[in-house]
């Protein structure tokens, strides 16, 4: 049965936190394995991209869910843009690397920003 905070809204559930890291170990699976496509020129980015997009709407569901103001956030927000990168990632060829490297150093910029900027509320 979820348990909701009355502080500041966030709910939570038994088994979240277990939930989402297994999710994130397919997320990085799928990182590597689209690293791998794109840097060694595989061509199995759209694989790749699929497992990290799955894997990626699960973690962002669940978030979404424990927090309601998670879209209203700037980690939500970055969130949904690095889901519209990684798709125009896998289908421009010609502007793939680059387009990695940006996507790959966004991600880890916004992942490990301070709580005051993740958190913020944009709007």
């Amino acid at each position: 049965m979820p348990e909701q905070k009355a502080d500041d809204g966030h709910r939570d559930f038994r088994g979240r936190g277990l939930l989402i890291n297994i999710l994130r170990v397919f997320h990085i699976v799928g990182l590597a394995g689209i690293s791998a496509a794109v840097l060694g020129g595989s061509g199995d980015v759209g694989k790749w991209g699929g497992l990290m997009l799955v894997s990626g709407l699960g973690i962002i569901a669940l978030d979404a869910w424990a927090n309601p103001l998670y879209f209203r956030q700037a980690k939500g927000l970055g969130t949904l843009l690095k889901i519209a990168l990684v798709a125009l990632l896998v289908v421009w060829d010609a502007g793939r690397l680059p387009l990695f490297w940006f996507v790959l150093a966004f991600s880890v910029a916004l992942s490990h920003a301070p709580g005051r900027i993740r958190h913020r509320q944009l709007f």
